[in-house]
């Protein structure tokens, strides 16, 4: 049996024992999605959003890539943060990275990677901001998991800067903003940062808006 079929077969059998749990489950599901949570994620397969929060399909929007960034010139991010917030009206954001992260540690060394260089520029710009404290550390893990824990904390103020945030910010009071950081060899989540529509925004950063009608 080739390996994709072992997919195929336990997708059978996990769909046979939701059903058998729960007969609506799936025409349930099926109906709309109402989910409270986006989770910004890496794209790590190790960090998967529903299995290491408990969680059922439905109740978290999800958007993955490498090194869980928030880059304002990525539309695809972009647009499942509005389609997020304006459309399925989420009340939280969370920002989430992991400890031991392969992008994160490849923007602390100079290897050439190809396309991904361009990508993983962004964190380099979060280590230069930092250096003084990350470096204070000699071991390049060690400093690897520093850098994850700013480069979170710098991807929840760029969702902050967004006009899509500042909007819903001004006109809903919501969402709150998270940065949180997760440990394999615990399993465990820790939140490192906890942003709501109370917080200043930096004059250069801030938008105005007309208010809501």
């Amino acid at each position: 049996m080739k390996d994709y079929e072992k997919l195929l077969l336990a997708n059978k059998a996990w769909a046979s024992e939701m059903r058998e749990l729960n007969p609506n489950f799936f025409n349930n599901l099926a109906k709309a999605q109402t989910p409270k949570f986006l989770w910004i994620g890496c794209s790590d397969s190790r960090v998967p959003a529903n299995q290491i929060t408990g969680t059922d399909p439905g109740e978290i929007f999800v958007h993955r890539n490498v090194a869980n960034m928030v880059v304002h010139t990525d539309l695809n991010m972009l647009s499942v943060l509005q389609y997020a917030v304006e459309v399925l009206k989420v009340e939280h954001i969370m920002v989430v990275g992991h400890y031991g992260c392969g992008g994160v540690k490849a923007s602390l060394e100079h290897t050439h990677l190809g396309l991904i260089n361009k990508w993983l520029r962004n964190i380099k710009e979060v280590y230069r901001i930092h250096k003084s404290e990350i470096d204070l550390d000699d071991d390049l893990d060690n400093r690897a998991d520093r850098l994850v824990e700013f480069n979170i904390k710098e991807q929840v103020d760029n969702l902050m800067k967004t006009s899509i945030i500042q909007r819903a910010w001004q006109n809903h009071q919501r969402p709150m903003l998270h940065g949180w950081v997760y440990g394999m060899d615990k399993g465990e989540i820790k939140e490192l940062v906890r942003l709501d529509y109370t917080h200043p925004i930096e004059d250069v950063f801030r938008f105005t808006f007309d208010a809501e009608l």
